[in-house]
């Protein structure tokens, strides 16, 4: 985490020489990381209508080879290889933006030990911005609150948007974090930096925009693959 933390205080550093206002700088870094990740996300919705298209012939593979574990999954391999699909795409966001997160949540916690002791830095992390008076430390309402908000929308987004059709177990635990996800965030942004909660609610509001392009995307493939049906 503390290579990532030292690459995102160089950033967040020229951002911050630009701009001169810390909280602003982390609005922005918070822009760049989505816009860096938007090409995952639409892979991510491709894979999932691949999916939901392919779920009669894994669920006609589950059900003939049930007693073969083995051949069961040589044949699901060969059918996402066939269909060009990778499992593991709808994973990619989240396995990168969590390092991400960590390191951010180092660098706001101890900035001058990824930053240098520049003293513009010193006084900088410790600007305050709207109605909080220091970014290193937590803001206990207002921020916890949005945030939480919008992580429930953003989740709820998500999860309709990647819901895979006979995937009744996976729906079902993902509708249930839709509720738990953002009180663990309410609960957390209270702990943590000001300059955290910032990043989340902001990345959060970025990711609601991004899940209304995907939803157009996806009904994009939708539509292509009816059309492809009938004209079979």
């Amino acid at each position: 985490m503390g290579v990532i933390a030292k690459a995102i205080g160089w950033l967040l550093n020229e951002i911050y020489g630009i701009v001169g206002i810390w909280g602003i700088a982390i609005i922005i870094l918070t822009i760049i990381v989505k816009c860096a990740l938007y090409p995952l996300y639409a892979m991510q919705t491709k894979s999932t209508a691949n999916m939901a298209k392919v779920q009669p012939k894994l669920q006609e593979i589950q059900r003939k080879y049930a007693k073969d574990q083995e051949t069961m999954n040589l044949k699901i391999q060969e059918l996402y290889k066939e269909e060009k699909i990778n499992p593991a795409a709808g994973c990619l966001p989240m396995l990168i933006q969590m390092p991400i997160i960590f390191g951010l949540f180092r660098l706001l916690r101890n900035p001058l030990e990824f930053m240098g002791t520049d003293t513009n830095i010193l006084f900088a992390v410790h600007d305050s911005f709207l109605w909080m008076t220091d970014l290193t430390q937590p803001d206990k309402w207002i921020l916890p609150f949005a945030a939480g908000i919008a992580t429930y929308v953003s989740f709820a987004m998500t999860n309709k948007l990647n819901a895979t059709p006979g995937n009744d177990q996976a729906n079902a635990m993902m509708k249930g974090m839709k509720y738990i996800f953002p009180v663990m965030i309410v609960w957390l942004a209270r702990t943590y930096p000001a300059g955290l909660s910032i990043y989340w609610f902001i990345s959060q509001l970025i990711q609601i925009v991004i899940n209304i392009r995907l939803a157009q995307i996806r009904k994009k493939l939708n539509n292509e693959d009816t059309k492809k049906k009938k004209k079979k």
